[in-house]
């Protein structure tokens, strides 16, 4: 008896179980083309563009509060040997995860970017 019930697992496994594994193999395979389209992938490809579109309005203002090293200096009327640099990356790195959070709480991009420029402090 004991036998009849593993042989009957075993084939239920070979049966259902390959199933799922050609499901499986089709998926990864779907999702490695890129062509794969789930809830998840189709969430975070709006996440991306949100995040892009966010960081975009708040460019301007980030390089007139923070320019670049490159740009700083040729700045018609500007004449500071001080470099931005550090002060730019952590002003970056703060904006981006306020609007990160900001945009996994269902804010809106214009939302998402005045959270970031309030925790940037610009």
């Amino acid at each position: 008896m004991q036998f009849l019930s593993w042989l009957l697992s075993k084939m239920m496994q070979i049966i259902f179980g390959s199933r799922h594994e050609r499901r499986a193999d089709s998926v990864a395979a779907d999702k490695e083309a890129g062509v794969f389209e789930g809830e998840y992938s189709s969430r975070a490809r709006s996440f991306e563009s949100d995040y892009n579109a966010a960081v975009k309005l708040l460019r301007d203002r980030l390089d007139t509060r923070y320019p670049s090293g490159h740009y700083g200096r040729l700045r018609s009327g500007e004449n500071s040997p001080y470099d931005h640099g550090e002060d730019r990356a952590m002003a970056v790195d703060t904006m981006s995860t306020a609007i990160a959070m900001a945009l996994r709480e269902g804010a809106t991009v214009q939302q998402a970017a005045e959270a970031g420029a309030a925790s940037a402090g610009i």
